[in-house]
């Protein structure tokens, strides 16, 4: 059995598949060997959109800072993706550089307390 998300990025692209199952997914749908061979090259899985690229790199760089600011000053809690707002302006600066804002507005949501905890 193979699992439906995994088997959904496939379909997308994102996913190196053996030879193998290659073979077994064409006979599967139909197909001749040769039209899910592809699949068995190692998918490029970077983000090839240079603002795109740097958005992520930015969370990677700085999002435990931004965590760690956020549980200081909000205690223990998670940022809303669903009451949630934002804003992008793009500006020149006093020195004619251009330059982005972005502005996140998250709801502050503490932890839920519910379940059985052993402590």
């Amino acid at each position: 059995m193979v699992d439906k998300v995994w088997l959904a990025s496939v379909f997308d692209g994102q996913q190196y598949v053996l030879e193998e199952y290659c073979f077994k997914l064409a006979d599967t749908l139909g197909l001749p060997e040769s039209a899910t061979a592809f699949l068995a090259e190692h998918p490029y899985k970077g983000n090839t959109d240079p603002i795109l690229y740097r958005l992520h790199e930015v969370i990677d760089t700085y999002g435990p800072a931004i965590k760690g600011i956020i549980h200081e000053q909000g205690g223990n809690a998670i940022m809303s993706a669903i009451d949630f707002g934002l804003d992008a302006d793009a500006i020149t600066d006093e020195e004619g550089n251009h330059r982005v804002i972005l502005k996140f507005d998250d709801k502050l949501l503490a932890y839920a307390k519910k379940g059985q905890y052993p402590w």
